[in-house]
């Protein structure tokens, strides 16, 4: 009889046979302009149900930085954030090979516990609340 993971805890969808009692989990923009006909060329119902294949995935409104469109912020699960991890955003993914490259990342356990891709680095963008004021 297969074990089940305690109450509140997560099992990935992956199969990675872990359980984190706080997953890493993605967040994913859909409003004015992600997610919208606005970001052409993209299928985002694809994008949005692939990525929650690797990990819980939350829709949220406007994140307020949508000359970035398509943004996806990596949150790190409860093992990252003790390692010192903090979440990641990422902008203008928009295309199904980055798509896969975050759900690769997420799926290896994410921000502090695997190593973020460098190709990931060239979507990397700076949350609003923390950019520098001119």
């Amino acid at each position: 009889m297969p074990v089940r993971p305690a109450e509140g805890a997560y099992e990935s969808p992956v199969g990675r046979g872990s359980v984190d009692p706080v997953p890493c989990r993605v967040v994913v923009c859909r409003d004015c302009c992600c997610g919208s006909p606005k970001v052409t060329g993209v299928d985002h119902t694809a994008q949005t149900a692939r990525l929650r294949e690797a990990a819980p995935v939350r829709v949220s409104a406007c994140l307020d930085v949508c000359d970035q469109a398509n943004v996806i912020v990596v949150q790190p699960s409860a093992a990252g954030r003790a390692a010192g991890a903090r979440p990641v955003w990422l902008g203008l993914v928009n295309d199904p090979a980055a798509t896969e490259d975050i759900a690769a990342w997420v799926s290896a356990g994410g921000p502090g516990i695997a190593p973020r891709p460098e190709i990931l680095d060239l979507y990397a963008l700076t949350p609003p609340r923390r950019r520098a004021v001119s």
